[in-house]
């Protein structure tokens, strides 16, 4: 067989273009391609909702690569053991109650999990701003090229209608930041701030999945997001309520989407 590199072009531009039309309208934009978002991506996906994941980044999976400090491990805790065993993530016991797995492995199956459920992955895609309709509900959200975000370049963006964002984009919280400096009078969260608290594993860990919820009308907060979205702490390389605060995130848009 000869290869014909003009139709290897036309093959990606082509299937790629249809996929992006497609997905001009979803059920649900996950902003930010971590593990909060991939587990809740997987859920939802497997539920019967279209959703798609878009991550500025050129891979998914956030901080979890890199485990501890580059040491390519992280601990889960026995409560959140069952979704590595959904992602067929392996695990070992450390000590009662702390569970080790290789970060590597951990995102890789969650990745494949997410996308072989049916999400549809939008890499180096950058959220750039929400959507608005009356009484200034979240109904689609505005994205631009990763690369044209990083160099500053003066490219208008497009648009995405959605029913439901999940912003899992991490210490950041974007999407919620983006809502309080755009919407006039907007409050997130009690406090109607952002920013987390310094380092403590315990209650971070059991926040980030307290504080999973619709924190503004079209908008639910995930992983680290919602621990900056309600001034939680941090928690480390420990990622038992990321996963489970995924899992909590897709149930709660389930729920939302048969409202709507």
């Amino acid at each position: 067989m000869e290869l014909d590199e003009v139709i290897i072009t036309r093959a990606i531009f082509d299937e790629y273009s249809k996929t992006f039309l497609d997905y001009t309208e979803v059920d649900v934009a996950l902003i930010g391609g971590g593990p909060a978002n991939l587990v809740a991506a997987k859920y939802l996906a497997e539920a019967g909702a279209k959703v798609a994941i878009y991550e500025q980044k050129l891979s998914l999976g956030g901080g979890m690569w890199a485990g501890g400090m580059m040491f390519p491990r992280i601990v889960v805790q026995k409560e959140a053991c069952r979704i590595l065993d959904d992602f067929g993530i392996r695990y070992k016991e450390y000590q009662p109650g702390y569970y080790v797995a290789n970060s590597v492995e951990s995102v890789g199956k969650l990745i494949a999990g997410a996308t072989s459920a049916g999400a549809e992955v939008f890499n180096l895609v950058s959220f750039e701003d929400v959507m608005i309709r009356e009484n200034d509900k979240v109904t689609g959200i505005v994205i631009n090229w990763g690369p044209v975000t990083a160099q500053r370049l003066h490219v208008d963006p497009l648009m995405i209608r959605t029913k439901l964002v999940i912003d899992g984009t991490g210490h950041d919280a974007v999407v919620c930041n983006t809502i309080l400096r755009k919407i006039p009078n907007a409050k997130i969260g009690n406090l109607g701030k952002l920013g987390e608290k310094p380092m403590w594993s315990e209650v971070g860990e059991r926040l980030a999945v307290d504080a999973t919820k619709e924190i503004y009308p079209g908008l639910i907060v995930a992983g680290m997001a919602a621990n900056a979205a309600t001034c939680s702490p941090r928690m480390g390389p420990v990622f038992g309520g990321m996963l489970l605060s995924g899992e909590k995130a897709a149930k709660l848009a389930l729920e939302k989407l048969k409202e709507l």
